[in-house]
């Protein structure tokens, strides 16, 4: 028996880093993980990986039938829904070789990011609710949104927008939906940090605290903590 049994839960953003490894994370406890993100291939390596219950649905998360046709799947295949991870994000680097001030950031790269971190979780969360009689939504966020970065500026704009977002969310779907965001609090060791040289980055944790953490927001019950926003080491210690 894992901590997730008899749990559906989507995964945005799960081809790779901190989304492969949650989601391998989810499968290995128990739940019936459905693995969405637009590249086929590497998301077919992510369930070749996991230890447990998967199905993967390439989805653009800033396509809304796509979206609504990931939610479907995971209905499909397992009958309900009752967790939602969203973890699909663009950081600065994705875009550029180098951090720029905001006088330098092209206006589509900006939408590109806003579109990806900020819209694409509301389209998620808007499908995934509709279907949902009980459950957890968990959006990654960052502390970047909360004080700030100086280079991080469309990224910095979506993560606080992100933190509203879950906060309005919460209040409409309690008392039997939780959401929360969850804040890796700091580098985690994943591809988003493969710009910064061998020396910084032995310095950066393994994911497993964001794993224990998604894990005991998803194990929540209806009328849980919601609402909140904590570095993944206070989460573990509040719910842990």
């Amino acid at each position: 028996m894992g901590p997730l049994d008899g749990e559906t839960v989507i995964v945005t953003g799960a081809s790779r880093g901190l989304g492969a490894s949650m989601a391998e994370r989810f499968a290995r406890d128990g739940a019936n993980t459905v693995l969405a993100a637009r590249s086929e291939d590497d998301l077919e390596a992510v369930a070749a990986a996991a230890a447990g219950e998967t199905l993967v649905v390439p989805t653009d998360v800033t396509d809304e039938a796509e979206v609504e046709a990931l939610v479907g799947a995971a209905l499909e295949a397992y009958g309900d829904l009752t967790g939602l991870l969203n973890n699909a994000a663009i950081g600065m680097m994705s875009l550029y070789d180098e951090l720029h001030d905001i006088a330098e950031i092209d206006a589509d790269d900006w939408r590109r990011i806003l579109e990806v971190n900020v819209t694409g979780a509301f389209l998620c969360a808007k499908h995934a609710a509709r279907e949902m009689a009980s459950g957890n939504v968990i959006n990654v966020s960052s502390g970047l949104g909360r004080r700030g970065s100086a280079g991080w500026g469309p990224y910095v704009a979506s993560k606080w927008a992100l933190e509203g977002f879950s906060r309005t969310l919460a209040l409409e779907l309690e008392p039997e939906i939780n959401v929360n965001c969850l804040d890796p609090g700091g580098r985690v060791e994943t591809g988003f940090w493969d710009h910064l040289d061998a020396a910084e980055r032995e310095s950066i944790p393994d994911p497993d605290v964001m794993d224990d953490a998604a894990v005991a927001l998803l194990a929540q019950d209806p009328g849980g903590v919601t609402a909140e926003s904590m570095p993944a080491d206070e989460w573990e210690r509040r719910l842990g």
